[in-house]
């Protein structure tokens, strides 16, 4: 049989890539024709009058009438949208409501329009292309791909479609890829994750398995069951897995133990899919960095972090950004989300193209002594400390501040980590931990040497704990995950239960 997929995927992907060439060789320019249609498309719409969009010409015209919001701050907009009104924040009604837990809204209701849903799912589909492109590999496309991602079951809501945006991207799976895409609807659409985990394993565990997609933490709970019931190395379950796909989380912390559960090298692709639109996805696997998807419907602003809080920030275009420094993403989009804050920070890697790497999340930091230790920070530390004792295999972890430790003493930072193999000099890998954090965080480095904090310590949680936490939250499986750290100790109070 004629391996049809994988011979007709390279001409696309030609094609794909040399289309995308044509706005990475313009990315300003692009950015600014996107400026300019989302104004037009919305200036009509009760938030395009209420914002005077019919008088606004410059991103700084845009930048005087419409304030940095984040979902509370839309949400009188959004409401009126889920109460099934028209032309509040885009022409029409949406298509679909992503319905996504935020941690202080509850429950949120991103909008994905009718425009939008067709870049949501060209971004994952060019990452692939992106990768045959480059590597001239496609014979995976032959074989079975497996999708970990929520139910694509969804709930009307006043006449639009509401799920979970795997879920929704499930519907749009191009049908040359449906017939060899895993697990069966009936499995996907299981809701209790431990269930459907063992009922995916039923389906693939037989099968020619060659891309392997979803959050690390999930699909190695995936590998994990299937190493129990079989006794093997996933290259001896799965000897076709050539590709993993994965987004959400930072990878690095996750990579050894997952190689490991493998047993062999596989090429990966991180992709950066968000409810709010398709931000980027690694088109090399030789740069670093994630490709900036500047001709996808969205016109992108960036706040310098150490500004994010001052009372008039400075929102930059992607003309004005800087290589090496930590932004806030503001999205404008053709879902009608408008100076919208998604919450996450990236750096810049590259202008030439335009990649970054995802650094954290604004609000997931501590500075409860002034130190604002973020994501990056953390997980630069964490994979030193690793480095320097190459058998220890974290499988999760996340940190808190100590602020009033019982014990008595300085205050210190406290970092729960569950191991799948500890270190075999635990106190060394402590201290470098702690060394490597200085290091990188000056204002942490001032609060040790001057005697405000204590050295960190390490809490070293029972196997399973994490999956154990996430179940006891009604948060286990699909697209949750737990946040690196936070700059309180509600999680950390919470997870010490599982010591």
């Amino acid at each position: 049989m004629v391996p049809i997929r994988s011979v007709l995927a390279k001409p696309f992907a030609a094609w794909v890539i040399s289309k995308r060439r044509q706005w990475e060789l313009k990315p300003a320019e692009t950015q600014n024709v996107w400026f300019k249609n989302l104004l037009d498309s919305a200036r009509n719409t009760e938030f395009g009058r209420n914002h005077y969009f019919k008088d606004i010409r410059t991103p700084a015209d845009f930048r005087q009438a419409v304030p940095i919001r984040d979902y509370e701050g839309l949400k009188p907009y959004v409401e009126k949208v889920t109460h099934g009104e028209e032309d509040i924040l885009w022409p029409g009604k949406p298509l679909y409501f992503a319905k996504t837990s935020g941690t202080t809204s509850g429950v949120k209701y991103i909008p994905i329009s009718k425009e939008s849903i067709g870049y949501h799912i060209s971004g994952a589909r060019d990452a692939l292309l992106s990768y045959i492109h480059e590597t001239g590999r496609a014979e995976f496309l032959d074989k079975k791909l497996i999708f970990l991602s929520g139910s694509p079951e969804m709930t009307m809501k006043n006449g639009v479609h509401v799920g979970r945006l795997s879920g929704i991207s499930n519907h749009h799976v191009p049908s040359y890829l449906r017939t060899n895409q895993l697990p069966s609807w009936e499995t996907n659409c299981i809701e209790d994750w431990e269930t459907k985990l063992d009922r995916i394993i039923d389906e693939t565990i037989h099968q020619p398995m060659s891309l392997i997609s979803g959050i690390p933490p999930w699909v190695q709970m995936y590998f994990d069951r299937i190493q129990t019931r079989t006794g093997k190395k996933i290259k001896d379950v799965f000897p076709d897995f050539q590709v993993f796909v994965y987004g959400g989380v930072n990878f690095e912390p996750y990579r050894a133990k997952l190689f490991d559960s493998i047993g062999k090298k596989v090429d990966s692709i991180e992709t950066y899919p968000a409810s709010e639109g398709f931000i980027a996805y690694q088109d090399s696997q030789t740069n670093p960095g994630l490709l900036m998807l500047l001709n996808q419907g969205i016109f992108y602003e960036f706040v310098p972090v150490e500004e994010f809080y001052n009372e008039n920030p400075r929102r930059l275009t992607i003309g004005e950004v800087e290589l090496g420094k930590n932004y806030v993403v503001i999205m404008n989009t053709n879902a009608g989300l408008w100076g919208y804050n998604i919450g996450d920070t990236v750096k810049f890697v590259s202008k030439d193209p335009y990649r970054i790497l995802v650094t954290g999340r604004i609000k997931h930091f501590i500075s409860a002594f002034g130190e604002h230790v973020i994501g990056e920070e953390v997980e630069k530390a964490m994979a030193y400390a690793v480095s320097r004792q190459p058998e220890t295999q974290v499988v999760e972890f996340t940190v808190a501040p100590q602020v009033t430790p019982t014990e008595g003493g300085l205050p210190y930072h406290e970092w729960l980590i569950e191991f799948a193999n500890p270190p075999q000099n635990p106190e060394q890998f402590r201290q470098d931990l702690d060394t490597q954090l200085t290091k990188l965080n000056v204002y942490y480095d001032d609060l040790i040497t001057g005697n405000i904090l204590q050295p960190l310590k390490i809490n070293s949680l029972r196997q399973g704990a994490f999956i154990d936490f996430m179940k006891s939250q009604g948060k286990l499986g699909g697209q949750n995950k737990v946040p690196r750290l936070a700059n309180d100790r509600k999680i950390a109070d919470e997870l010490g239960r599982f010591h």
